[in-house]
């Protein structure tokens, strides 16, 4: 945001013993007054939303509306979507890492529609938590908070999962040599990753290759160089520049060239 003294939005690093669970919480609040709107990029991460103030809204590329009263689930953040903060407003979020999600509510979502948390679990815990933390003033000391809450929840990492979350090779497909170091079926490797992520390794991939572009776009505007699309294209591992322009329609709902026009209004929950 360009006021960051008025918008005042940063991010908030979690301890070691949650590096596995959370990549960071975001916190930002609109102390303008007007309405602050943004575009998030997809992070392929499952995030958790507390509102405080007035409401704040999001918006889908179905143009979808949703006014955030209190507290939502989100994601697999697979394309983006605008959110609105409204004057008056602050949010608190936490972003899961991969299977984490999963771990804390057994259950993972499997699209980008939001819900209450408390109608995953069939309580009304995180009710009582946002009530909670609405007495506390530090945005850092509400996260302090949500962690020790978090903690009796947990559930440990499953095998499958842990050697999903550590493979490296990239010149491997994961299903594959994990299927065949541990002797199960491909399909029963592909099912535990739906079910513990939210998404499958194909789709993991295709965004991680629409992101490796989004990152060369950026360094090339912070370095102040003109964008080649061609070499985005070769650099990034697109067939060709239309199979680019429709990863950013898919993502973003707009071309790569309007991406670069909005690029101010855009954020990416991904850590820095």
């Amino acid at each position: 945001m360009k006021n960051a003294e008025e918008n005042n939005n940063y991010r908030i690093a979690v301890p070691s013993a949650f590096e596995t669970v959370f990549s960071h919480f975001y916190f930002a609040e609109n102390k303008t007054e007007f309405p602050i709107t943004k575009t998030l990029l997809p992070s392929f991460q499952s995030i958790l939303a507390f509102n405080f103030g007035t409401k704040s809204s999001l918006k889908s590329q179905q143009n979808t509306f949703l006014e955030v009263e209190k507290c939502i689930v989100l994601g697999p953040i697979k394309q983006a979507f605008d959110y609105t903060l409204e004057p008056g407003s602050q949010i608190l979020v936490a972003n899961f890492k991969e299977d984490a999600f999963y771990r804390f509510f057994g259950n993972a979502l499997f699209d980008s529609m939001p819900i209450h948390p408390d109608d995953l679990i069939n309580e009304n815990c995180f009710t009582v938590l946002w009530e909670e933390l609405q007495n506390i003033p530090d945005p850092k000391e509400c996260v302090d908070y949500i962690l020790d809450f978090c903690k009796p929840y947990l559930r440990e990492q499953t095998a499958i999962t842990t050697l999903l979350n550590d493979f490296q090779d990239q010149n491997l497909n994961p299903i594959k040599a994990i299927a065949s170091q541990i002797n199960q079926t491909e399909r029963n490797i592909q099912l535990n990753q739906k079910k513990v992520f939210g998404y499958s390794v194909k789709e993991a991939n295709r965004y991680e290759r629409f992101l490796k572009a989004v990152d060369q776009i950026q360094k090339n505007i912070l370095n102040d160089l003109k964008i080649d699309w061609l070499t985005i294209v070769d650099q990034c591992g697109y067939y060709d520049q239309s199979q680019l322009i429709h990863d950013f329609k898919y993502y973003m709902n707009i071309s790569p060239t309007k991406f670069l026009k909005f690029q101010s209004d855009i954020c990416s929950s991904k850590p820095q």
